[in-house]
């Protein structure tokens, strides 16, 4: 896989767009832990190679465990390793992500309004929004996950 588009180079000003959004997810006061299990998520749903392999890494700093990482696609058979609002988070991002077949219906919101205030369930959503447009722009210009590179060079 190639790259078709450097994107970063051809809308250096949109890519810094981008990032002011990102800063404030990170400090609107959700849990960073939280907010990647929600990014890697959506990554696997989206299939976005890039994301997933960044995420991956990123919650393995954070010190989740493996365990955690290679059943999340699979939550809700393995709820017993996300808490409450794990749980909450996933199935509304799940929904939002999916929303061209979902329309995000009145019981989803509902348990997310069970576990979140209004404030952190915007700001989740700003996340998940963010972490799709993200996916479609990876995926669409092909940007090579970190580990193709790492591989390639030590080939």
């Amino acid at each position: 896989m190639s790259m078709r588009i450097d994107y970063n180079k051809v809308a250096p000003a949109g890519i810094k767009a981008l990032g002011g959004v990102y800063g404030y997810i990170t400090q609107s006061g959700l849990s960073a832990t939280l907010i990647e299990l929600v990014y890697l998520r959506i990554s696997q749903i989206n299939g976005c190679a890039y994301c997933l392999d960044m995420h991956t890494r990123s919650l393995r700093k954070m010190g989740v465990a493996i365990e955690k990482l290679a059943l999340l696609q699979v939550w809700r058979e393995a709820e017993a390793l996300f808490d409450a609002e794990e749980r909450a988070a996933l199935a509304w991002a799940e929904t939002v992500t999916r929303v061209a077949e979902t329309a995000i219906p009145d019981d989803a919101y509902e348990a997310a309004r069970a576990t979140f205030s209004e404030k952190q369930l915007v700001d989740l959503t700003i996340a998940i929004g963010l972490m799709n447009t993200y996916n479609r722009i990876a995926i669409g210009f092909r940007n090579p996950p970190q580990a193709v590179a790492e591989h390639s060079a030590a080939a």
